[in-house]
């Protein structure tokens, strides 16, 4: 696992590439590593916001030269519209997006931290505002549910090492579990036509009840996050092309228990 000098030496060296890009204009760390650098530990991620020129947010977002640029990636996921989640090879995790200067208006978020900004960059827009929640397009697909529920487990793995069991449990055993029901019609035809329109958890068991009997081993309790996130991991591999950089960090955190 990274150490946390790794991790805040990989954030400025991204903000070196996109220096290096000519139509970049900032760098904002989230989280752990924007202004609550001292949680910042070896199961951190990069959270950031690269913020570029108007008229450039495709070209960040279709070639992610700039962020390849320290170290490849060995795993990719665009989880929204606006960026994506990224294993590098080295074990650094970073989920990031990116937005041009009238987006910021537009968008909810945390102060971060600058780590880098053009000298024509506008600090002032890095004050977040009142907004509501934007719509994630990409949202909804076979593919979308899948790389949210392996971060939601890679993610949750390195929360509960870190003694943040609740929130770890939430996300493997819960938000991971999401993801599921919603892939089980890829899985399972319904035994009857019964569902819910407005929750999919009723009546669940009697109409897909070949996945159904795996749900005891998704979610076996506050003390086996690591348990369960085996058998979810187990669950999607037999079905679906879990690619293989994510498997490997996965069982990685799971065989340090």
């Amino acid at each position: 696992m990274p150490t946390a000098q790794q991790l805040l030496t990989r954030l400025d060296k991204i903000g070196f590439a996109l220096r290096d890009t000519g139509t970049a204009l900032a760098l904002l760390g989230l989280g752990s590593v924007g202004n609550e650098i001292e949680r910042l530990d070896k199961y951190s991620d990069l959270d950031f916001f690269a913020i570029v020129r108007p008229g450039t947010k495709d070209r960040y977002i279709d070639n992610l030269d700039w962020l390849a640029a320290p170290c490849p990636p060995s795993y990719v996921f665009r989880n929204t519209v606006d960026g994506y989640k990224v294993l590098f090879e080295d074990g650094i995790f970073c989920e990031f997006a990116v937005f041009e200067p009238h987006e910021l208006r537009h968008i909810p978020f945390a102060h971060g931290r600058l780590v880098w900004k053009d000298v024509s960059f506008d600090e002032t827009l890095l004050n977040p505002q009142p907004v509501q929640q934007r719509v994630n397009a990409i949202e909804g697909t076979m593919e979308w549910h899948l790389g949210e529920a392996l971060t939601n487990l890679y993610v949750g793995l390195g929360r509960v090492h870190r003694g943040e069991v609740l929130t770890g449990t939430r996300s493997i055993q819960s938000y991971a579990v999401d993801h599921i029901l919603a892939l089980t019609k890829s899985i399972e035809t319904a035994r009857v036509q019964n569902e819910d329109q407005f929750n999919m958890e009723r009546r669940y068991e009697t109409r897909y009840p070949q996945i159904a009997h795996y749900l005891p081993t998704f979610m076996q309790g506050y003390e086996h996050n690591v348990e369960s996130a085996l058998a979810i991991l187990d669950f999607l591999t037999q079905r679906f092309d879990v690619p293989p950089a994510m498997h490997s960090a996965i069982q990685e955190l799971c065989a340090r228990h």
